[in-house]
């Protein structure tokens, strides 16, 4: 089994705006139409059984119509995720009605979202989310959106943990894109997970598996970033990696069943 754990698509009348653009800022190629039937043809083209599927409500009035998107597409390939925006000042009575409509968790963007992750306000909304027992992935390290302003650093990520223990909290681009060696020293061995989007040619194979081995195999989730990564690069990655196989069935799909009681 493979299960992605960092999938994006949109709406079918939003997609043709919205990749476009996005593809311009990120300066990757999207590999679907970010719809959601392009997506799902092009997972069972790659092998992929299962998706987390991630939005992001880049303004506060969004919350409300993008959780009800996610909750429309959910099925028993997708597993969508929500989201709530910082400024929105009814981001607590949402977070209630997305552990209510069943989802399993949310998902922040601080460059997309204007926040930093060491801003303490930000702390009331992942102890609301632990108490509701959602996960929470949020982007780490460098996105080409902000280059010159890294919103969420692996030390101010090693806060939040130990000021909100229990928190599901899963960092996207295992732990900081571009900031491995922060990872390394901030990050490993804490109760946190760290997934593998967009990392096959971003990261020295040596250092990921140094990272895995010392963080532990069982805290990693295997993720794509699609439409902006083909998760079979991220697939050929892992394998390439002197690992043993129960450690790479656990990232392809053992951590997420864990992780999601799936």
């Amino acid at each position: 089994m493979l299960i992605d754990f960092h999938i994006h698509v949109f709406p079918d009348a939003l997609a043709p705006k919205v990749i476009p653009k996005l593809a311009a800022i990120s300066g990757y190629d999207n590999q679907t139409n970010g719809t959601l039937a392009s997506t799902l043809e092009k997972m069972q083209e790659w092998g992929v059984d299962k998706g987390v599927f991630l939005s992001i409500a880049t303004k506060p009035s969004q919350q409300h119509s993008i959780n009800d998107f996610c909750v429309s597409i959910a099925s028993d390939t997708v597993i969508p995720f929500g989201s709530v925006h910082p400024d929105a000042p009814d981001w607590e009575p949402e977070l209630e009605r997305i552990a209510a409509l069943g989802l399993k968790g949310i998902k922040l963007h601080p460059d997309y979202q204007g926040f930093d992750m060491g801003e303490r306000r930000l702390l009331p909304i992942f102890q609301k989310a632990r108490d509701l027992g959602l996960c929470v992935v949020v982007h780490a390290g460098f996105d080409p959106l902000s280059p010159e302003h890294i919103h969420c650093k692996p030390k101010d990520c090693r806060q939040v943990l130990d000021a909100c223990p229990g928190l599901k909290l899963i960092l996207a681009h295992m732990g900081g894109m571009r900031l491995w060696d922060d990872v390394e020293q901030y990050l490993v061995g804490a109760p946190v997970w760290l997934d593998t989007a967009c990392c096959a040619g971003a990261i020295d194979p040596g250092q990921l598996l140094r990272i895995i081995q010392k963080h532990g195999a069982q805290k990693i989730l295997f993720a794509s970033d699609c439409p902006w990564s083909d998760p079979r690069r991220e697939k050929a990655m892992i394998e390439a990696l002197e690992l043993p196989q129960r450690e790479r069935d656990a990232i392809f799909f053992g951590n997420a069943c864990r992780l999601l009681e799936l």
